[in-house]
């Protein structure tokens, strides 16, 4: 490729770029010399698995592998026993070296389902952190001040609030910042809540008599709840190592607005094809559901096979279109006794449903956020739903009924 167009390949998808100038200032000089630059990422193995979050920001890495440059993913082995304390409202509780070291295991096994492992260099940053002496951590800790820490949102926000924020926290991203520093990055890579640590690392570069890195990052993205950042701690994400038929459905589970976003940050579609999609979506030329289909089976042959995702596009449609889940739920509703256009309130439709046991088990479960009709959570205890033709009533993570006749619409009236 030439310089320009490696540049539109790289920009794609990302939300920030310090600074294009710099990047092609690299990129010609890595031309010129035949050195590849080396792009970076850091990970933290807070938890044990890798999910469609993560892979955003890996498929941007693996965008720089094949335009054949080098690639170093950080597994951060020694940074994840203090924690990334970015958008957290209080101190958060480090992991141990035994956590750290299971999940680090994972990490490494489970990348490989996206980078080339020919073309990837796994580096532990415990190599070169873990070395430091006492003398070269002050001297680390001398090239930053409070008043730049303090610039950042969180620790602002937390220090007007009277919140506690631990000096070990103000080292996160001064460790960071010296991953770049002994690896020698061109470029750094990141989702957009680590742009200040990605800047610090610009910052620290110079500190230490090297050219600064160039920073890149990349939309978060939003878990299948549609709410908030995908993560395992709140339940909302989707595995790359989980079974194709559990990331097939929760894929056609999310919202068509939410299937939207996940389709420009996840699929491999050119950014032309993706304009045209959303065209055709407005002018309603293309189904939503047919859309989710094509995601659903491109991300399990991703992470899994061809097979694997016609296997699951099979199951689904044979369980939604008959009418039944039958390992999925108890007993399959096929028809309540309410009349077409009859408004029924959703809690003791609950109950008839077979999904909660009592009306304030039901209550329950919509204060939790685990009620959902054709997929759209429901929030409100006093909502009704206007009967037209089938859908589908959902109660947690694996419980279904098909209640008749559907099409439902919400009203929030009490």
């Amino acid at each position: 490729m030439t310089i320009d167009e490696q540049i539109r390949t790289i920009r794609r998808g990302v939300v920030d770029l310090i600074s294009p100038e710099e990047l092609r200032a690299k990129l010609q000089r890595s031309a010129a010399t035949g050195e590849p630059l080396r792009v970076k990422l850091g990970l933290d193995p807070t938890a044990p698995d890798i999910h469609l979050g993560h892979t955003v920001v890996l498929q941007k890495l693996k965008r720089f592998q094949d335009l054949g440059h080098a690639v170093i993913l950080v597994i951060g082995d020694f940074t994840g026993m203090i924690g990334d304390p970015t958008g957290k409202s209080e101190t958060r509780r480090p992991l141990t070296r035994a956590e750290i070291s299971a999940n680090a295991k994972t990490y490494a096994q489970q990348i490989f389902k996206i980078l080339l492992p020919d073309k990837t260099t796994v580096r532990f940053n415990s190599e070169w952190l873990a070395a430091l002496t006492p003398e070269e951590l002050v001297a680390l800790a001398a090239r930053h001040t409070v008043a730049r820490m303090l610039e950042r949102d969180d620790f602002q926000r937390r220090f007007h609030e009277g919140r506690a924020i631990g000096i070990h926290e103000f080292l996160y991203p001064l460790f960071q910042a010296y991953d770049s520093v002994a690896l020698q990055a061109d470029v750094e890579l990141g989702g957009t809540d680590q742009k200040f640590n990605l800047l610090v690392g610009r910052d620290i570069q110079r500190e230490y008599g090297q050219e600064p890195q160039v920073v890149i990052t990349t939309p978060l993205l939003e878990g299948i709840d549609g709410v908030q950042k995908m993560s395992k701690s709140l339940g909302n994400y989707i595995g790359i190592a989980e079974p194709p038929r559990e990331i097939y459905g929760k894929l056609m589970s999310i919202s068509d607005q939410l299937m939207l976003r996940y389709y420009e940050l996840l699929s491999d579609i050119s950014a032309a094809e993706f304009e045209l999609t959303k065209r055709e979506m407005a002018n309603g030329t293309l189904n939503p559901r047919d859309l989710k289909i094509r995601l659903a089976h491109e991300i399990v042959s991703r992470f899994h096979t061809v097979k694997g995702a016609q296997d699951a596009e099979l199951e689904f449609r044979r369980v939604f279109s008959g009418g039944g889940l039958p390992d999925l739920i108890e007993e399959p509703l096929v028809q309540l006794p309410q009349r077409n256009g009859e408004q029924i309130w959703i809690v003791p439709l609950l109950v008839q449903a077979g999904l909660a046991s009592s009306n304030s088990a039901a209550r329950r479960l919509i204060e939790q956020g685990a009620v959902r009709v054709d997929g759209e959570r429901i929030s409100d205890q006093n909502a009704r739903i206007f009967f037209r033709e089938p859908h589908l009533l959902q109660a947690g993570k694996r419980r279904f009924a098909r209640i008749r006749p559907e099409n439902i619409h919400f009203s929030e009236e009490g």
